[in-house]
């Protein structure tokens, strides 16, 4: 560049050493830009409008729009800390390169060997199930037994329960295929990233049915109404790789050999002998703890928690947790809204657990003698109402004596619990209910607030049938919740009583090796165990425990 007659003008020469110049940023830009990851803040509307995607990652890459040639989005939040409420996109972004195509999530049935070992798994819950599946991938026969019957059954055994108030004891909403959370809300949200491949555990269930959606959402979940086909495709895929998989089969006594499991017998009168006995029954089959107990197999007790579940509005929820102003809807473009409760009150954990946006109270009992109750929500939580389960945490020491000084004292005061809901509910799987207002006050409840409990209420006052230890933790925690989420302890919230199915109370030991410390080939797995809180969290802990029999020198 050179300065003619007062005006700064190229020489051809510079003319092209600038141009080549361009051309070499312009490449550089290019191949910086094949493949890039941006994160998109958008309004409701705009997040589920595909349409506007690519043009707004284009802006936000400062590209031409014709230059995003494909994206992928990869994770979707809601972020509702504020007014108005946001959605958080991520996507990958080909920048003049398409994106290679995504594989679609599969699990391909392995082909066994002849005469392979078998590894005998009791309880058909995730645990159980990603279990088996696990064996099959790793050249193990898997052989499943479930004390209930299979899901597509299964539900027409929730019938009595819900309109007779008659518990078919084998076979409810805690016991048979797919465990306690086929009927459930199919929450997938973990915090247990460490254990394993989450990941995984989703593409798996993808592959068998569950939306893909649950690939990308921050809180994943699948919905009642689809779960049951989700495990049904499960049982199908261990089936056609070549396990077993036995419904009615409830294990009686465990075959033991100087110290070593060598199997178990069912009800019956059939034995099953493999190589390893992988035990993940979940957390009401209490029978398990006994019979453990009985055959001198030791066992721990852990901590818990017991209270009620409290229901909402929906609309209620969605006004506070979305900021919207009086007689303002949360829209089509919103999921019903959630929330998250903690505190302490006198040395003691209250909080919310399990909460359920759009969705309905059920009667979790798995015997006539008992009332225990359990929220659940469809795939679409459309449900007018919102519960959670309100409970308060006990330690082992707050139940030691508690019909005898036993690792089986916890279990016994869940009990007890439940036969006080029964006789408060006054008959069948009624349950006892009260208003906040009037549990707070200490009084009955003239009438109670409208339900998704279908068994129906009974208006009596909770705070006199809950031990007072509970009771008082409970109310001084909802006065506390009260004062962070407005009209949460008003007129229109409801308690249920009682929820006390939260976790087992005990727990089985095990190893660095994940076997019991005194019994060779056994591997206590699971939330009934004690190691696992959740769908997600089960389903690792049975990859883990299929994985370390696979490796364990029996």
């Amino acid at each position: 560049m050179v300065l003619v007659e007062g005006r700064l003008t190229w020489r051809s020469r510079d003319a092209e050493v600038f141009g080549a110049w361009l051309r070499v940023r312009e490449g550089l830009s290019r191949l910086r830009m094949a493949v890039e990851i941006v994160e998109l803040v958008l309004t409701p509307a705009e997040a589920v409008d595909e349409g506007i995607w690519a043009g707004k990652i284009a802006r936000k890459l400062r590209v031409k729009p014709e230059r995003v040639t494909g994206y992928r989005l990869l994770k979707r939040s809601l972020d509702a800390r504020k007014r108005p409420v946001k959605f958080r996109l991520r996507f990958e972004a080909g920048i003049d390169e398409v994106l290679p195509e995504e594989a679609k999530a599969t699990w391909d049935v392995p082909t066994l060997k002849v005469e392979p070992e078998e590894v005998v798994i009791v309880g058909c819950g995730p645990a159980g199930m990603f279990a088996a599946l696990r064996c099959l991938e790793l050249g193990y026969k898997p052989v499943v037994l479930e004390r209930g019957k299979d899901a597509s059954s299964r539900r027409f055994d929730l019938g009595p329960i819900l309109k007779e108030g008659r518990v078919i004891e084998e076979s409810n909403y805690c016991f048979g295929e797919g465990g306690a959370g086929t009927f459930s809300d199919g929450k997938l949200y973990t915090r247990a990233t460490k254990r394993g491949p989450v990941a995984e555990v989703y593409r798996t269930l993808v592959a068998h049915g569950a939306p893909e959606n649950i690939l990308v959402e921050a809180h994943p979940h699948i919905g009642s109404n689809l779960l049951p086909k989700v495990v049904m495709a499960m049982r199908e895929s261990v089936r056609a790789g070549g396990g077993e998989v036995h419904f009615g089969a409830k294990v009686t006594e465990f075959l033991m050999s100087g110290g070593k499991i060598e199997g178990v017998a069912t009800k019956d009168g059939r034995e099953f002998r493999g190589k390893a006995v992988i035990l993940a029954t979940g957390h009401s089959a209490r029978d398990i703890y006994e019979l453990l107990n009985e055959q001198k197999i030791s066992l721990e007790s852990k901590a818990f928690a017991v209270g009620v579940r409290i229901e909402h509005p929906q609309p209620l929820i969605d006004r506070v947790q979305y900021h919207l102003r009086e007689g303002e809807e949360r829209g089509r473009s919103l999921p019903a809204s959630r929330y998250r409760l903690a505190t302490q009150m006198k040395g003691r954990s209250v909080h919310s657990f399990c909460m359920c946006p759009g969705g309905f109270v059920v009667p979790a009992s798995t015997m006539n003698d008992e009332v225990v109750v359990n929220g659940m929500s469809l795939s679409r939580r459309d449900s007018p109402f919102a519960n959670s389960g309100m409970v308060v945490g006990i330690e082992p020491e707050d139940v030691r004596g508690f019909g005898g000084d036993d690792v089986l004292a916890g279990i016994r005061f869940q009990k007890h619990i439940e036969q006080l809901a029964k006789k408060a509910g006054g008959g069948g799987q009624v349950a006892p209910g009260q208003k906040v207002t009037d549990f707070l006050a200490g009084k009955v409840s003239k009438e109670l607030p409208k339900t998704s409990y279908f068994p129906g209420l009974n208006s009596v006052r909770l705070d006199e049938v809950l031990p007072k230890e509970i009771g008082g933790r409970l109310a001084g925690g909802l006065r506390k919740f009260g004062k962070m989420i407005r009209g949460y302890t008003g007129p229109d919230a409801l308690l249920i009583g009682f929820e006390t199915r939260t976790s087992s109370p005990v727990r089985i030991p095990r190893g660095e090796d994940l076997q019991h410390p005194e019994v060779k080939g056994l591997y206590p797995c699971g939330e009934g165990a004690g190691y696992a809180g959740g769908i997600v969290s089960a389903a690792l802990d049975g990859r883990r425990c299929a994985e370390a029999v696979i490796h364990a020198e029996l």
